[in-house]
C-alpha cells in the first residue's frame, strides 16, 4: 500500500483542490437568477412555455391562462415591447401558442409547440 492511498498528497502539500470535487458554497461562480414568480405562475401550465414569456405576460398584467382568451398575440407583443423594446420577436410564437391553449379545451397535442406558430 502506497502513502498516496492513505492521505492524498494535495492535503499534505496544501495544493488547491480539484474543481470537480469542490463544494458549491464557495468560489467565484455566479448563481443563475431564477424567476420564481414566473416559474410558479399559472401560465407555466401551458406545455413548452418559456419562463421569459411568462414573465413578460405577468409584467403586462396577465396572470391566468383564461386572460389570454380572445387576445391577439400581436397586441400582447406590442404591450410587452412598450415595457421592454429589446424583447426578441421569437416570443410571438409562444404567445400564439398560449392563446391557442387558452381557447381550445382540450388542445391538440401537435399544436402545442412554438415552432408550429412561427409563421402563422
Amino acid at each position: 500500500m502506497a502513502f498516496d492511498d492513505i492521505i492524498p498528497i494535495d492535503a499534505l502539500l496544501g495544493k488547491p483542490k480539484d474543481p470537480q470535487y469542490e463544494d458549491n458554497t464557495g468560489g467565484n461562480k455566479k448563481k443563475k437568477k431564477i424567476d420564481r414568480e414566473a416559474m410558479q405562475s399559472a401560465i407555466m401550465r401551458i406545455p413548452r412555455m418559456d419562463v421569459r414569456v411568462a414573465r413578460d405576460l405577468i409584467d403586462i398584467g396577465i396572470r391566468e391562462i383564461y386572460e389570454l382568451q380572445g387576445r391577439s398575440a400581436e397586441s400582447l407583443m406590442e404591450e410587452i415591447k412598450d415595457l421592454r423594446p429589446e424583447t426578441p420577436e421569437y416570443r410571438l410564437s409562444y404567445l400564439r401558442m398560449g392563446i391557442y391553449f387558452a381557447e381550445n379545451d382540450p388542445p391538440e397535442a401537435n399544436q402545442l409547440h412554438p415552432s408550429i406558430w412561427q409563421n402563422v
